[in-house]
């Protein structure tokens, strides 16, 4: 690779393959992520390229293996240009299909559509999808458009144009300026303004200071983060170097999860690349800025994603959080000050510094610029990741974006901020998406989980499902959180065994805003989030489970009780051999009859029956 040394070198480097890419006159992506290459994308690949060399087509045609597209649910995903046509739930063997039929003879293959769930309408074409209509991908804006692991499929896309500027024509105050004005907050969770922090670090003096990318994500469900470093990692390192001349750093670390394997080896490869060509290193184009960037890795640890917990586990400690101030951006990394931003809040830097933050400020609404990446998942027909604009509601993102609910199921709740955010009801479809109404209605933007809940979902489950995760997730270093979310789980798993009462529903309140008030760090103050906004939302669930016995979901086992029906049992036995305690008595074509007294509520009798003979019934348990 040859070293550019100059922003004039770097914008011909970009025209030049600008040049080189108009001359294909169709290109293939590939989707590269995780989650299609778990559905064998690479083996698809790999079949595209073989065939479209063995008909000598490679000079006409270019195969690009891109990062996530998005849409996960209809992965894996190719989508060839210039037509855009949008091809789901590709398999290797449609690989010659694709090329035969539609590159060759210009056929678009139509079972590979995308099959609209509201109207069953077959669509080819991605910008016509609803999921991608209501988008605006900003962070997201290279990926499943360019090839992650090739530095120069990055610079060819206006990438490291923003470092230049910055170095060239900026300088690091009127840097800092550029970032306030835009607005942007960080994505992390916290929402604090960006350009602010960055001002803070730039004012301490130091011999050393640190940019570090916190990229350990650890939302259940969520992979924002994991996403944009395995489609763009070239963003994040701009980023950091941007970040870096700002506030007077030589040093960015990227702390990730070991979790991560494809993200950490793109992002190994394009830390290398960098260092080639001359955009990480000593006198970056010209201007004497010395910046490089290392991996710090971790083990997953949720409470990690607190800012102090993660310099700790840097420093070879364990990841605990400590009283603020001193902030980072005075005493941080090895005591030195530290700027911690994530993932997705850099991947947003080079965008703005090439576009003004007049522009990026013009998008969201008035306390919350720009847009938020979320990560959808849970009872809906389109799941995936998604870019909006700040501000959309709810009920966009749920039913326009996210196609409605799985198999017509009745909405009934969304969690939004993951653990420790909250889940919001029908009444809160229509709230604008921003950090403070999220916070107002009882949830919060966290780092950007977004799980739908239906009909079939009972609610103080949910809570016990939250609450087990932050136990298990809790460092334990105050006793608020340590010991009082173990009680809070002990309290709803009682409820959920059918052993509730009504001095544990004010036991649960009480408690929870005990936590929220004396935990140490934001992991503890926010823990309670679930169990609060569901017993706001969904009081008469928990009135039922604890005065009842009943769970309207069924999802309680405790409170079922599995019944033979003596119409349809037909003694063949199969329940009886299937049982693990011996429940079931019954002779070899004679009724079988369940003991309740025994019963562990299992289900292996439903699952083994061939004649639909095991019902299930809802019922009240004597107190």
């Amino acid at each position: 690779m040859t070293k550019v040394k100059s922003l004039a070198e770097l914008i011909k480097m970009k025209e030049l393959l600008q040049s080189k890419s108009a001359g294909y006159t169709k290109l293939i992506h590939v989707c590269g992520g995780t989650g299609c290459q778990a559905a064998q994308s690479k083996t698809i690949d790999a079949s595209l390229r073989e065939i479209i060399d063995d008909k000598g087509l490679d000079k006409e045609v270019k195969i690009v293996t891109t990062g996530c597209f998005g849409f996960c649910e209809k992965g894996p995903i190719v989508k060839v240009l210039p037509d855009n046509t949008f091809y789901t739930e590709v398999k290797p063997s449609d690989a010659r299909e694709i090329v035969e039929d539609h590159i060759v003879k210009g056929n678009k293959i139509e079972r590979l559509f995308y099959t609209d769930p509201s109207n069953n309408e077959k669509i080819s074409d991605s910008e016509k999808m609803s999921f991608y209509q209501k988008q605006l991908r900003i962070a997201l804006r290279n990926c499943g458009e360019i090839n992650p692991e090739d530095i120069y499929d990055y610079i060819e896309c206006d990438g490291y144009q923003a470092l230049g500027k910055v170095l060239n024509l900026y300088g690091a105050h009127e840097t800092i300026n550029i970032i306030k004005q835009s607005g942007l907050r960080g994505r992390g969770g916290g929402g604090f303004p960006t350009g602010l922090k960055w001002e803070i670090t730039s004012k301490v003096n130091a011999d050393q200071k640190y940019v570090v990318c916190n990229a350990d994500e650890g939302d259940p469900g969520a992979f924002m983060d994991r996403a944009i470093l395995e489609g763009d990692p070239n963003s994040v390192i701009e980023a950091m170097a941007i970040c870096g001349f700002a506030i007077g750093a030589t040093k960015g670390l990227v702390y990730i999860r070991a979790e991560y394997p494809l993200a950490i080896n793109r992002l190994k490869k394009a830390i290398n690349q960098a260092r080639e060509i001359g955009l990480l290193g000593t006198d970056i184009l010209g201007s004497g800025f010395d910046f490089d960037i290392e991996l710090r890795f971790g083990a997953g640890a949720f409470v990690c994603g607190e800012e102090t917990a993660l310099i700790h586990s840097m420093e070879g400690m364990r990841g605990e959080p400590t009283f603020k101030p001193p902030f980072p951006s005075v005493s941080g990394y090895l005591g030195k000050p530290t700027n911690v931003n994530n993932v997705e809040t850099f991947a947003n830097i080079p965008v703005i510094i090439n576009n003004g933050a007049e522009w990026f400020a013009a998008i969201g609404t008035e306390k919350s610029k720009g847009t938020k990446v979320f990560a959808l998942a849970g009872k809906i027909n389109n799941v995936g990741l998604i870019e909006v604009p700040m501000g959309i509601t709810l009920r966009e993102i749920i039913y326009e974006i996210g196609g409605g609910i799985k198999d017509g199921k009745k909405f009934k709740a969304i969690q939004t901020g993951g653990p420790s955010g909250g889940c919001l009801t029908e009444k809160h479809l229509d709230t604008p998406i921003d950090y403070d109404n999220l916070t107002q209605v009882g949830s919060m933007m966290g780092s950007g989980g977004m799980i739908v809940l239906d009909e079939d979902d009972c609610m103080v489950s949910v809570a016990k499902f939250y609450l087990d995760f932050i136990v298990e997730e809790s460092c334990g270093k105050c006793a608020p959180c340590r010991i009082g979310n173990k009680r809070l789980y002990e309290t709803l798993e009682k409820i959920t065994q059918g052993k509730g009462t009504e001095e544990d529903l004010l036991r649960l309140k009480n408690l929870s805003q005990v936590i929220k008030d004396t935990s140490l760090c934001g992991l503890g103050q926010t823990s309670p989030n679930p169990v609060l906004s569901t017993m706001e939302n969904f009081w008469d669930e928990y009135v039922e489970h604890v005065h009842e016995k009943k769970c309207r979901s069924g999802q309680c086992k405790a409170l079922l009780n599995y019944y033979i029906e003596e119409e349809t049992c037909v003694g063949c036995t199969a329940c009886k051999r299937s049982c693990p305690v011996n429940a079931i008595t019954g002779d070899k074509k004679q009724v079988h009859k369940i003991n309740q007294d025994i019963c562990i509520k299992c289900g292996a009798c439903e699952e083994k029956c061939a004649f639909d003979a095991i019902s299930i019934k809802i019922e009240k348990i004597p107190v």
